[in-house]
């Protein structure tokens, strides 16, 4: 005899469905990596990095606009300010009547420690109990601004999976690089010096962002891009063929004008979107390009 609790029939059919639901649930939750999206990886991903911008007001206005455009075949980061993340996380959860279940929310950055004597940083498992499962690593403004080496990046890497935070990790050369050649080679020691000590079966990501197009207004050649994401796609692989399917976004002045042409290269496979992505209608309108491609 089975106990009452779990026994189909005598009115308790609807207990025995419901608790059967709730374990199908869970075993799928802890059994995929935490992205935010219900899935390994969206055919397309566009994230938005808000930087050191917005009000609360204005986070809670953007989040109601891009709250409809959520669907199963695209993912959407929002990578708030820290002092905005439980505004963009509530409303989100509300959904405003319209759902914001497909839209994942990210940190800008996380310290290398769980916790510590370290002043202005937030950890990653502060970001985890806050709503997020994302965080950005390694933008280029952080490198340049606060002297971060791919060697701490990794180290933020580690530190940020351990805590089901899935990374998304910077790479991008400067513009002597690139007239120089070396475009290449220093993106492949970005890569390789970023993800030292990430172990196979890791959720993370690529942003390649050429310093040069960010918040320039120029943006990189259709051929350089397609280059570029290949290159960075093979050196992902030979450093571990799991790596192989790790989705790698372009960022540096992507706009509704653009998006299009960026999304049809090979190995793109979505966008980091920096000042676009404060402006309801550009964000969406990039969003859109996105999911007739996926």
């Amino acid at each position: 005899m089975k106990p009452r609790c779990i026994q189909p029939g005598n009115g308790t059919r609807m207990q025995y469905c419901l608790a059967m639901l709730a374990l199908i649930w869970y075993v799928f939750k802890t059994t995929i990596p935490s992205n935010g999206f219900g899935n390994r990886f969206a055919s397309m991903i566009i994230a938005g990095n808000w930087k050191m911008n917005l009000t609360r007001q204005e986070a809670v206005a953007l989040t109601t606009a891009v709250i409809p455009a959520a669907s199963d075949n695209l993912g959407i980061i929002l990578f708030p300010p820290s002092i905005l993340i439980d505004t963009v996380r509530d409303h989100l959860a509300s959904g405003n009547g319209n759902g914001g279940e497909g839209i994942a929310l990210g940190g800008q950055d996380s310290h290398a420690a769980a916790s510590g004597p370290h002043t202005g940083d937030i950890a990653a498992p502060m970001l985890r109990e806050a709503g997020c499962t994302w965080v950005l690593l390694g933008h280029s403004e952080r490198r340049a601004d606060h002297g971060e080496t791919s060697a701490m990046v990794a180290a933020k890497a580690v530190q940020a999976i351990a805590h089901d935070l899935a990374p998304m990790i910077c790479v991008g050369e400067s513009l002597d690089d690139r007239q120089s050649g070396r475009a290449g080679d220093v993106v492949e020691h970005q890569l390789r010096d970023s993800l030292t000590g990430v172990e196979p079966g890791a959720c993370f990501a690529i942003a390649y962002e050429p310093i040069w197009a960010i918040g320039t207004g120029k943006t990189a050649g259709s051929d350089d891009i397609a280059q570029m994401h290949g290159h960075i796609r093979s050196v992902l692989t030979s450093i571990n063929a799991d790596h192989a399917g790790v989705p790698i976004l372009y960022g540096g002045s992507v706009k509704p004008g653009n998006a299009g042409d960026i999304f049809d290269q090979q190995h793109v496979d979505g966008a980091l979107v920096g000042g676009a992505s404060l402006d309801a209608d550009q964000f969406l309108s990039i969003i859109r390009s996105a999911r007739s491609r996926a």
